[in-house]
C-alpha cells in the first residue's frame, strides 16, 4: 500500500493506522467455582499507580465476560517473546465448559485462577469495575500480586488492520 497523503482519508488508511497501535499479547485466566478457563487477549494496559489497576478489553461475545463480575479473581499472563505455543493454544478459543488447560503446565494458588509458568510474567487481579465500550467491555482490575516468571522480553503485537483481530 503506497503512503497516503493527508488529503486521502479512506477506510483502509484508517484501519491500517489504527492497527499500528502496539499492544502485547496476553492470556487471561479465570475461575468460577470449580470451573476454569482462559483466553487470548491483546488489549491490556496499566491504568493507575495507586492503587495499581489495569484495564482489559473483552469482546462482548466472549463467554468469559460473564465470569468477570465485581470482586472475581482473574490472572493476566504476559506472553514471552517467542511464546507461539501459548498463542496457538489459546488463540482458538474455548467454550466455557471446555477444558482450556489440557497439555499445559499449570500452578494453582488457593482460590486463584490457573497460573501458567510458561508466561513471562503474571498479575493476579480482582474485578474492580466494568465499563461498556462499544463491542467490548473494559474490565478494570485491581492488581493484588504478580511476578516475573522468566527473564526476557514480552511479546509486542502490531495488527495489519485495526478494525478486526
Amino acid at each position: 500500500m503506497p503512503p497516503t497523503t493527508l488529503t486521502e482519508h479512506t477506510p483502509e488508511s484508517l484501519a491500517a493506522a489504527l492497527g499500528r497501535i502496539p499492544s502485547g499479547l496476553f492470556i487471561l485466566t479465570a475461575r468460577r467455582g470449580d470451573a476454569e478457563t482462559g483466553m487470548l487477549a491483546s488489549w491490556v494496559q496499566q491504568c493507575s499507580f495507586d492503587p495499581p489497576l489495569i484495564s482489559v478489553a473483552v469482546n462482548n461475545q466472549r463467554g468469559l465476560l460473564d465470569w468477570l463480575v465485581t470482586e472475581s479473581p482473574f490472572v493476566v499472563h504476559i506472553i514471552p517473546e517467542g511464546g507461539k505455543a501459548l498463542v496457538a493454544h489459546f488463540g482458538k478459543g474455548f467454550a466455557p465448559d471446555e477444558p482450556a488447560f489440557s497439555g499445559l503446565e499449570v500452578q494453582r494458588l488457593p482460590q486463584s485462577p490457573p497460573i501458567l509458568p510458561a508466561a513471562h510474567a503474571y498479575l493476579l487481579c480482582r474485578v474492580e469495575k466494568r465499563i461498556a465500550a462499544g463491542d467490548h467491555t473494559l474490565i478494570i482490575g485491581r492488581v493484588e500480586s504478580g511476578a516475573i516468571l522468566q527473564e526476557g522480553q514480552p511479546t509486542v503485537h502490531i495488527r495489519k488492520n485495526g478494525l478486526r483481530y
